[in-house]
């Protein structure tokens, strides 16, 4: 298959990869060696607020009062979306049992991890919606104890819209810290918070090496790049909408890849032409994020024909995939590696970042291949049970019996034989493994 590139990106997500891992490994061991203080030390030195760092019922409840009313209803609208959602999820995940031979009953049970740490970028914009994804799938997991964090700003503390809907989505705790430092809080337990198990959320190239170096001690949803978008198009589709779609997400970083793919070229020429005007009226700091994303990082690519607009799609596999083409349905069954899809003009990712129900917290770079977003199953261990009769047991012991000592697991043999023997002393038994 020919893939024509219109244009094609100069950097990749890896070429400005800072080298972060020696400074986030010694923070994460300063911290774990030296505690609560030593974490103070560096919220004192990289989020430069004196305020608590754990937030206090009356501080939480004095910054909920400082959000507008409107502001307030939209939080709730899009908090009681992803809630739903999220109870869809869990709904598809039950305890099941099944007799395996007459007497044997195997099983699965679903149990929520006790404690997770919920993580909220509020640096250069405060994503009020990462607190609404994070914790509220959480919270319907039925995890027991829930902790949201997020950077404080100087001498005002956290932002008082991520305060909010953290607490009407459930946060049992709120951590006004940022960076490595609020992770490692998290994770290790301090300023008297559980252990998390499982710590969720975006975050900065610090936040992503931190949870990726931790990832093992501490469950994590995924090891994070910079978000990226694809959008598919054919002649159907709206240029000047498939050119605001493309910068709406590049303006999430200077590193943010943006991708269109389509099969018709009047549609790519006219979006190109688009693209560097829309950026041009966007606010000054959105406006070098997605100015910076479209020169080095954005491609448009020309295809033959959908098959292999799919295929191409398939081989990117985007966080964020949006379909402006004929024949939706079509696209649905063929597209097989995304993080979200997006499906016709009437939906766009915008709509997901914030307010449909759906999660905002995706794969990226190519992690769409194997794996999906954040959800309430993520909270979740899926673990299995079984249980016997004694008559039950006995074809399973002869069958554990045969195979252990064919694999050389002699001692494996003997805890099966040991059963029969007990269980059975009249009856013998070939236990012999027969090559």
């Amino acid at each position: 298959m020919s893939r024509e590139y219109l244009k094609k990106a100069t950097l990749t997500a890896q070429s400005h990869a800072s080298e972060v891992h020696d400074t986030v490994k010694t923070i994460l061991a300063d911290i774990e060696a030296g505690g609560d203080a030593k974490a103070l030390e560096y919220a004192a030195k990289f989020d430069k607020f004196e305020g608590n760092v754990l937030m206090t019922p009356a501080e939480i409840d004095a910054a909920c009062a400082r959000v507008p009313e409107k502001l307030k209803a939209d939080i709730r609208f899009a908090q009681d979306n992803v809630r739903r959602f999220a109870e869809a999820q869990k709904a598809t995940v039950s305890d099941v049992q099944l007799e395996i031979v007459p007497g044997f009953i195997a099983g699965q049970k679903a149990i929520p991890v006790d404690a997770a740490g919920c993580y909220v970028p509020g640096g250069r914009y405060s994503h009020i919606a990462s607190a609404i994804m994070t914790v509220t799938t959480a919270k319907v997991a039925g995890c027991r104890h829930i902790t949201a964090c997020s950077p404080p700003r100087p001498g005002e503390g956290v932002a008082p819209a991520i305060v909010y809907a953290a607490h009407i989505s459930g946060a049992d705790s709120i951590l006004a810290m940022g960076g490595v430092q609020g992770v490692a809080a998290m994770t290790y337990g301090l300023f008297g918070l559980p252990r998390a198990n499982i710590l969720v959320g975006p975050g900065n190239q610090f936040v992503a090496e931190a949870k990726r170096i931790l990832y093992g001690k501490v469950g994590i949803d995924m090891i994070a790049g910079p978000t990226d978008s694809l959008i598919l198009a054919d002649s159907t589709a709206d240029p000047f909408v498939v050119a605001t779609d493309l910068v709406s997400q590049a303006e999430h970083g200077y590193n943010s890849p943006v991708w269109l793919v389509t099969d018709d070229r009047d549609l790519a020429t006219r979006v190109m032409e688009l693209v560097p005007t829309l950026i041009a009226d966007l606010p000054e700091l959105n406006r070098d994020n997605a100015a910076a994303a479209w020169r080095d990082y954005a491609e448009v690519i020309l295809c033959a024909d959908r098959e292999e607009m799919a295929a191409c799609s398939d081989d990117y596999a985007p966080e964020h995939l949006t379909v402006q083409a004929a024949d939706l349905d079509w696209w649905l069954d063929r597209l097989t590696c995304y993080g979200s899809l997006f499906l016709g003009e009437e939906t766009t990712v915008s709509y997901g970042d914030k307010a449909t129900g759906t999660n905002h917290v995706l794969p990226t770079s190519g992690a769409a291949s194997y794996t999906g977003g954040l959800s309430v199953h993520k909270y979740m261990k899926i673990v299995t049970w079984q249980r016997a009769t004694r008559e039950g047991s006995k074809p399973i012991a002869e069958a554990t019996a045969r195979i252990s000592r064919l694999e050389g697991m002699e001692g494996h043999a003997r805890a099966a034989d040991v059963r029969l023997a007990k269980y059975f002393p009249d009856e013998n038994f070939d236990l012999t493994a027969d090559e």
